[in-house]
């Protein structure tokens, strides 16, 4: 299929809509989804097309095509070949079910993925990743190695031609230095429990202090620890008669289904920018 993927966002003003189906309409373009939002606080408008063409054309021409619609209108535009996998690298420490998940949705075809390579700064999931034929890379890091560990991820990210990076439960914190070389290509998971229950055992001291709703956030990485623009979020409700590893067995589920939404949304480029915030067309 020649079809293609167009997102935008510019100042909100009569005609954005007009102009850019006028453009497709000039390629003999057909398009098969539409989402658009207009934002009243920020004044700023947001679209993403998911269009057809009659014969392929090459994204580079697409966008030098609609480069006079875009500066007309001040958009931040891209376009995408709807048919290419995203290429990932997933980044794991001691706790798999993450990646797993991912592993899983990406082999059986529910998420159109392809997984680059798994780096982890333990051996345990070698085996792991090994069953699903995927290059696995065995990165530890001290803080005294961590400026030349970094390096590595990142020259595996240029190596292998990565466009998402995914901590799938990567318990390290990441230097303000690779967070910016990562800027809208890197996605976190971690529970919800922020900033109330930090640190190590974070359920163990949830189910101390009798919480009833667990939850999971996924958000884009930045230096501002845990406080990237949210992509997705979910809860489940608990009670007194869970132990523990219950409460921990909840949250692990959470987390796995909220960065599936959040991976899924990224590569189907579903999601824009809104400052600090997201806008997410489902």
């Amino acid at each position: 299929m020649n079809d293609y993927i167009l997102t935008l966002s510019c100042p909100d003003r009569t005609g954005i809509v007009h102009n850019v189906s006028g453009w497709l309409l000039g390629l003999d373009g057909n398009i098969i989804d539409a989402q658009q939002f207009g934002d009243l606080e920020t004044e700023r408008f947001f679209l993403r097309v998911h269009f057809m063409l009659p014969s392929a054309m090459s994204v580079e021409a697409l966008e030098h095509s609609f480069a006079p619609v875009a500066q007309r209108f001040g958009m931040q535009a891209r376009i995408y070949d709807a048919q290419r996998k995203s290429r990932l690298l997933l980044l794991v420490s001691r706790q798999g079910h993450c990646l797993n998940d991912l592993l899983f949705r990406a082999h059986s075809g529910q998420l159109p993925v392809a997984i680059a390579g798994i780096v982890s700064n333990h051996t345990d999931y070698a085996r792991m990743a090994a069953a699903y034929r995927i290059p696995f890379h065995h990165l530890p890091v001290t803080p005294e190695t961590r400026p030349q560990q970094e390096q590595q991820i990142l020259d595996l990210v240029e190596k292998e031609n990565v466009d998402l990076v995914v901590l799938a439960r990567y318990m390290q914190i990441l230097s303000d230095d690779l967070c910016r070389k990562l800027t809208g290509r890197a996605i976190n998971i971690h529970h919800s429990f922020l900033p109330s229950f930090k640190g190590a055992r974070p359920y163990h001291q949830a189910h101390a202090r009798g919480v009833k709703i667990i939850g999971a956030t996924a958000h884009y990485v930045t230096a501002d620890l845990d406080e990237g623009p949210i992509i997705e979020q979910d809860i489940e409700r608990v009670d007194h008669s869970m132990s523990p590893q219950d409460l921990t067995q909840v949250g692990s589920d959470v987390e796995s289904l909220v960065l599936a939404r959040a991976v899924r949304w990224h590569v189907e480029h579903r999601i824009l920018l809104n400052g600090q915030r997201t806008v997410v067309f489902k």
